[in-house]
């Protein structure tokens, strides 16, 4: 016997009391069906809902046939009269994505004559894929056409048309359909076969914003947010904007283009230093002249500078430079021979003696050590 589905009746049932029919042993709990259920089953892209029935929490549904089974973490008995509760966050909110996506999609379709050949309602974002070249543009303003329509707060309407009426009917689908065909319109912006629980009247999924617009296939994949997302995630940008406005000390609005400039300075330092470290290092390289092999300590430096500062003295010292950069018990190193001698073994030996790890060739070897000062100069010293 099918499951009477109370959530098409009515979506916004939160509370609902039902038969149990059967319940068996399953993976990951019990296998329950009832005579009826406001529990939505995962599909069409749309996660299942969760909740409390009897005693049991709910942690999956699915429909087999069109029967509904709920998969509860412990049993309830059969042939009792039972109380279902809908998780009604997740429920409402799976509604506002839902719903957000049939207004944008059929906006974008309608506009680029395109289909929507991919949709997936994660837990932070909902991923739709079209088989069209959007812009990030043509996104913008297809956001902005889905935010009038649900400003519209026009009443959502759904049906089941004659055969006739349905031919006659332009509306999406992803395949072809038979039997009873659901279609659940949102005037003005989108008509469409679907099977999901959506809210009743367009306002209700408050706003829809996009997110991105990337190169997928032949098409692009968005992704959007949906009133209570869209809201959260519009409240954690505008704090980040105001963070990162007190740091530079201006208004949340004019951050991105104080982050430009301090980018820009950022740049301009970093030529700067990057002159300085040269002649630092060239002076340091003269200190060494004519002294043969030497060791060199220095605070923590980026790999790049160790390496520059060892091939600046080993061209000044004649011998081998060996520079150790970082603090005690953790370094990074860059050993250098000019005349381009054969340093694998030294480099190996190192490597075991100071737990270390790196390598190189032709008279330049770069890594780590975990050592001390005191360890690194007796091995050099042998």
């Amino acid at each position: 016997m099918e499951t009477e589905k109370l959530y098409y009746a009515d979506p916004f049932l939160k509370t609902f009391t039902a038969t149990v029919l059967t319940c068996e042993a399953s993976k990951g709990g019990f296998a329950v069906t009832l005579d009826r259920t406001a529990f939505y089953p995962e599909g069409g892209g749309q996660p299942a809902d969760h909740g409390i029935l009897g005693g049991a929490r709910v942690i999956d549904v699915h429909e087999r046939g069109g029967v509904i089974f709920h998969t509860c973490d412990q049993a309830v008995e059969i042939g009792s009269t039972i109380t279902g509760t809908l998780d009604w966050t997740r429920r409402f909110d799976h509604m506002q994505q839902h719903s957000g996506e049939h207004i944008i999609s059929g906006i974008l379709c309608a506009d680029y004559h395109c289909d929507n050949v991919g949709f997936h309602l994660g837990a932070d974002v909902v991923t739709i894929d079209y088989n069209a070249d959007i812009s990030w543009e043509q996104a913008l303003d297809a956001e902005h056409k889905a935010n009038e329509a649900i400003w519209a707060d026009r009443a959502v309407e759904i049906a089941y048309p004659e055969k006739a009426a349905l031919d006659a009917l332009d509306y999406r689908s992803k395949k072809e359909l038979t039997g009873p065909v659901r279609i659940v319109t949102f005037p003005g912006a989108d008509c469409c076969a679907c099977c999901g629980t959506h809210v009743l009247r367009a306002g209700q999924v408050g706003m829809v914003k996009v997110l991105s617009c990337q190169k997928f296939r032949e098409g692009v994949r968005l992704e959007i947010v949906s009133g209570q997302r869209a809201l959260a995630y519009l409240g954690r940008t505008y704090d980040q904007a105001k963070a990162i406005g007190q740091q530079l000390s201006v208004k949340p609005q004019d951050a991105a283009a104080a982050v430009e400039r301090t980018v820009e300075e950022l740049a301009a330092a970093k030529v700067r230093m990057a002159h300085l470290e040269e002649q630092v290092f060239f002076h340091m390289a003269e200190e060494t002249a004519g002294k043969g092999d030497t060791l060199l300590f220095q605070p923590a430096m980026k790999s790049d500078s160790v390496r520059k500062l060892a091939d600046a003295v080993a061209h000044r010292c004649g011998g081998l430079a060996a520079v150790f950069a970082g603090e005690d018990g953790k370094y990074n190193y860059a050993l250098v021979r000019t005349d381009s001698g054969d340093i694998s073994a030294l480099v190996k030996d190192l490597n075991r003696t100071l737990n270390g790890r790196g390598g190189g060739r032709n008279g330049f070897a770069q890594g780590s050590v975990q050592a001390g000062k005191a360890e690194i100069e007796t091995f050099f010293n042998r």
